[in-house]
């Protein structure tokens, strides 16, 4: 009876705190801060590619900052104050907005040249401040096949996503097909080796791609099929079921947009305005690109190359009212978040959903 009663009161003393059983005291030693994600209970994930491990931390954030909008100009400047560097040497890695409180969190180097990261947070107060890594409750998972070469080292971890109790992970391994997607249950036990990812790239020829990572994705139900949308650089958009997602499967996602050659995709968020689902997705060449859903379940696969610059398959529109973004999330119902250019430095701007 005891024991009962003890472990019942750890069970409430966790779900009180927010804190998953797994979580231990103790100070993460990033190596790098490639990727952000949140999960439930303020709980933010940081991929470090460069030790190509995952970890999970809790932020204790949980308590609703309010909803007016965060506007702050020259963030780099504030964000270098806090760690006590000059503004040039500070350098954005990821931006996410932490859907329990409202802040924003933001992954940095502290240097151009290196990989030596740093964590952030803005609170809707516009407040900066430097998140201390020292004695926080965390778990960490490694990656057991990531990318060797130096060149690939730093998209070990290019994005991740946290769905339905499983953080979802794009990026490179060591794999015959580099491009690998890993669906990794939380809490925390291990990760395995992943999906081999194969796509048409249209604007490649025609190429059949197999080592080019996914820059950005969204999770996104068409029907009743939970599938991942996500985009190449030069820019083809891919549908992937995430039941097709095994380890040690290889598939090939199916292609439905080419987006245009000479650009990188950034950053990619849902909304929904009107009664109707969009993607907006930001890029560091061609914009901010509003892309309509509903063509998403009947678009045919693109199987033939596109000519330099053209673009194909599903319709978009880009956002003239949105330029120079390098970062973008999606903030409320109604509002984005972007970290924009702004001269030789950065705003953070919060704007209207298109």
């Amino acid at each position: 009876m005891r024991t009962k009663l003890l472990v019942a009161a750890l069970l409430l003393a966790s779900a009180a705190t927010g804190r998953a059983e797994d979580l231990k005291t103790g100070t993460p030693e990033l190596k790098s801060a490639t990727a952000l994600a949140f999960g439930p209970k303020g709980l933010l994930f940081v991929g470090d590619s460069a030790a190509a491990t995952i970890y999970a931390i809790d932020t204790g954030d949980t308590k609703p900052a309010g909803d007016k909008a965060l506007n702050v100009e020259q963030i780099d400047s504030k964000v270098a104050a806090v760690l006590g560097v000059a503004a040039k040497d500070v350098k954005v890695t990821d931006m996410k907005v932490n859907p329990a409180s409202g802040n924003v969190y933001l992954s940095a180097t502290r240097s151009p040249t290196s990989t030596t990261p740093a964590l952030v947070k803005v609170a809707r107060d516009g407040t900066v401040t430097a998140v201390s890594l020292k004695d926080v409750p965390f778990a960490s998972v490694k990656l057991p096949n990531p990318a060797t070469t130096a060149k690939g080292a730093p998209a070990v971890i290019t994005q991740m996503a946290f769905v339905d109790g499983k953080l979802i992970v794009a990026g490179l391994s060591s794999e015959e097909f580099a491009s690998t997607l890993r669906v990794i249950p939380y809490p925390f036990k291990d990760a395995d080796k992943g999906t081999g990812i194969q796509i048409f790239h249209a604007a490649h020829n025609g190429a059949l791609e197999t080592h080019s990572p996914i820059r950005t994705f969204v999770a996104y139900k068409i029907g009743s099929e939970d599938n991942i949308m996500a985009a190449y650089t030069c820019t083809p958009l891919v549908k992937i079921p995430v039941a097709d997602l095994k380890p040690g499967a290889k598939v090939k996602g199916k292609t439905i947009g080419e987006l245009g050659n000479r650009n990188n995709p950034l950053d990619m968020i849902v909304y929904t305005k009107d009664g109707k689902d969009y993607i907006l997705m930001s890029n560091n060449n061609r914009g901010v690109m509003k892309i309509p859903t509903a063509e998403f379940g009947s678009a045919a696969p693109l199987t033939a190359a596109v000519a330099n610059g053209d673009t194909a398959g599903v319709k978009f529109e880009t956002v003239k009212e949105l330029t120079d973004v390098m970062q973008l999330d999606k903030l409320n119902d109604g509002n984005a978040l972007v970290l924009v250019k702004a001269g030789t430095g950065f705003n953070l701007k919060t704007v209207p959903l298109p």
